[in-house]
């Protein structure tokens, strides 16, 4: 490609996402004005369009799903990116958990006639317009404007390529909606070109974005942080440890393990390093291993692990610094035995991305100091890490989880979607 050919397709992508963002910004004052009436009507009609374009929808996912498998794209991935009825009904229920919510918009805090005369009030209102770019998940597109819809936002998608066809007709879908009510469609829309050059510029959208929500791995999370002149929330990497402690219930533990673990390995969630107490360790460790291998789990695993699991005739391969680095996302499992409390606190400080940690104890004192001294988005006393998710924690949906600490942690759902201005009333009143 030549100079002159070059500079002309940059000039389309500059008009294209301009053009996005002008059509978004608008929508955004329109849909700022709705009542939560207007807005609960919105989504109940979204519901219904959904379920009445479920065998299209289907069918697109279907063309997703064999692509995937030509394409060579592990099973990990394709259970990710797969839909089917009971999947689909699951993402058009979660829009009547969404509906029942309370609005957060227009809500008043902070009232007070001050000394200076004025009267002032902090009022809750949309962020305006935000870009989300995620990977292989159909279903965060209808999560996300829905959620989006819900508190007035008008929202940029960028979907990844595996499920092109899944998102071009959910978008469509939603798009239709708003239109059947008068509203614009510029409220929703998704980028369906897998141009790399487009995420680049959306990143520096600024004069109309005012939001970036990555849903995705290392890679797009430190492009997004390093390339945007918006402000980005970050997160949705897992690397989610569970400690077995010495006082725990073993018996009752297999099951919560095994639940974080397996139930679905693919989702950030998901359980990826065993602590194990080696006050139990001699005894545990072979349990649980024997117990996740007949479940199809294959185990990275520590010096002292290996050895108690030498003789029970399945492989296990030696953890390190990498292993324990890894968000797996998949049915493989780091074991490490620690110390003590202290030891599991000092692993999960070193390795956590500060999603979602667990404690398996019946010992109040270990629960309480635990909590305290661990520092990630959700941290759980005898619970499986599988509850991180903004359905599950009775958000209705989620738009992503962020493991940073501004604006917004763990499950982000409608109230991480609103920012606030100050309303001042006065009497004529200058300022002394």
């Amino acid at each position: 490609m030549s100079a002159n050919q070059a500079s002309v397709k940059q000039d389309q992508v500059n008009e294209y996402l301009i053009n996005l963002g002008q059509q978004a910004k608008a929508a955004s004052f329109i849909l700022a004005t709705l009542s939560a009436k207007q807005k609960n009507h919105l989504l109940q009609t979204i519901s219904q369009s959904l379920a009445e374009h479920a065998e299209v929808i289907l069918a697109a996912n279907a063309k997703d799903v064999i692509a995937a498998k030509a394409n060579g794209l592990t099973d990990a991935m394709i259970d990710r990116l797969m839909l089917d009825e009971g999947r689909l009904a699951g993402i058009i229920g979660d829009i009547d958990n969404v509906i029942a919510l309370a609005d957060p918009i227009g809500k008043e805090a902070a009232s007070q006639l001050l000394d200076n005369g004025l009267r002032l009030t902090q009022r809750s209102v949309p962020l305006g317009v935000v870009g989300v770019i995620y990977e292989a998940r159909p279903n965060v597109t209808v999560d996300i404007a829905v959620l989006a819809l819900k508190t007035g936002n008008a929202v940029i998608l960028r979907g990844g390529k595996e499920t092109i066809e899944s998102n071009k007709v959910l978008s469509e879908v939603i798009r239709g909606a708003l239109t059947s009510l008068n509203l614009p469609e510029g409220a929703v829309q998704l980028i369906d070109s897998p141009e790399r050059a487009i995420v680049s510029g959306l990143l520096r959208l600024d004069k109309y974005v005012d939001m970036i929500i990555p849903r995705g791995g290392h890679t797009l999370q430190r492009l997004c942080a390093e390339q945007s002149s918006i402000p980005v929330i970050l997160g949705g990497i897992g690397i989610c440890h569970l400690l077995v402690d010495k006082s725990a219930d073993l018996s009752r533990a297999i099951d919560v393990i095994a639940n974080a673990k397996v139930q679905r390995p693919t989702v950030c969630n998901a359980l990826d390093t065993l602590l194990v107490d080696q006050a139990i360790a001699s005894d545990f460790v072979p349990k649980i291993a024997a117990h996740l291998h007949s479940l199809g789990v294959r185990f990275y695993a520590c010096d002292q692990a290996q050895g108690y699991l030498e003789g029970l005739g399945f492989d296990v391969s030696a953890a390190d610094d990498e292993s324990f680095s890894t968000e797996w996302l998949s049915l493989t499992l780091g074991i490490k035995v620690v110390d003590n409390i202290d030891g599991a606190i000092s692993h999960i400080r070193q390795y956590s991305s500060g999603h979602s940690e667990a404690i398996l104890t019946d010992d109040i004192h270990a629960a309480s100091y635990f909590m305290n001294q661990v520092d990630s988005a959700a941290v759980y006393v005898n619970a499986s890490t599988r509850f991180t998710d903004g359905s599950q924690f009775g958000l209705g949906a989620e738009v992503a989880v962020s493991t940073q600490k501004l604006h917004a942690r763990g499950p982000m759902a409608l109230d991480a979607l609103t920012t606030y201005k100050w309303l001042a009333w006065g009497d004529y009143t200058s300022r002394k």
